[in-house]
């Protein structure tokens, strides 16, 4: 059986999203009882973001690159972060590992493709909504992405940072988050949403909306899970 190492703690609430969809995703498949082999690195969220906040990708991807050696060395096979913003230095992140890394931004992708989807709308905290890590991948399937404006990406932060990391999921925020999705869905003809941050789907998986959302967590986890089974 190959062996899953994850590096989560990014934040914690999406890390135990991960670990349980995993394993039900796992059950579903497999129907025999036994269970997947993961091993979980969980670090420092607010070391990670203080990096990115700084613009130090060369002192982030030396954190990020260690954290996962520590799982190759624990006897990972294959391995993911989970969670959208370290894919900013993904490229360097594989290019380092000793072991195989699932891109979340790939995985999402493909999905948009099997739903035909080719203009969508992208959530997830300021490193991603204003990088262009998502948008030089959906290029190349051409896809196009639309972020939400500057003031709605600043409150999109701030929840995401001040409420969804730490486990805080509030009424209000969904309505305000579907108001943001339905101007995105009118004003700029968006056909989905990537929910581009793995707290996102916490709030936001159950809530209805006139267009579909991309689970990036869902998402990552069935690539997971389909290299696990290969």
């Amino acid at each position: 059986m190959k062996t899953l190492g994850i590096v989560g703690g990014i934040g914690p609430e999406s890390t135990v999203d991960y670990y349980r969809s995993l394993v039900q995703m796992w059950r579903e498949q497999t129907k025999d009882g036994s269970a997947p082999s993961i091993l979980l690195n969980s670090i420092d969220l607010k070391k990670m973001l203080d990096l990115f906040a700084a613009k130090a990708l060369a002192e982030v991807t030396v954190y990020l690159s260690g954290a996962m050696e520590r799982l190759a060395r624990a006897g990972a096979d294959v391995g993911l972060f989970a969670a959208n913003t370290p894919h900013i230095v993904f490229g360097e992140l594989q290019r380092r590992s000793s072991i195989p890394l699932i891109s979340i931004v790939e995985a999402t992708r493909e999905a948009a493709e099997e739903l035909g989807l080719r203009r969508l709308g992208l959530f997830g905290t300021r490193f991603t909504m204003q990088g262009h890590f998502y948008a030089d991948v959906f290029s190349k399937a051409g896809i196009a992405l639309v972020v939400p404006e500057e003031n709605e990406q600043r409150y999109i932060h701030d929840i995401y940072m001040n409420e969804l990391v730490k486990g805080v999921f509030l009424p209000e925020t969904r309505q305000r988050l579907l108001a943001i999705v339905d101007r995105l869905a009118k004003q700029e003809h968006a056909q989905g949403l990537i929910l581009a941050g793995t707290e996102l789907p916490l709030i936001l998986r159950e809530a209805a909306c006139a267009i579909p959302f991309l689970d990036t967590t869902q998402i990552h986890a069935k690539a997971a899970l389909r290299r696990l089974l290969s």
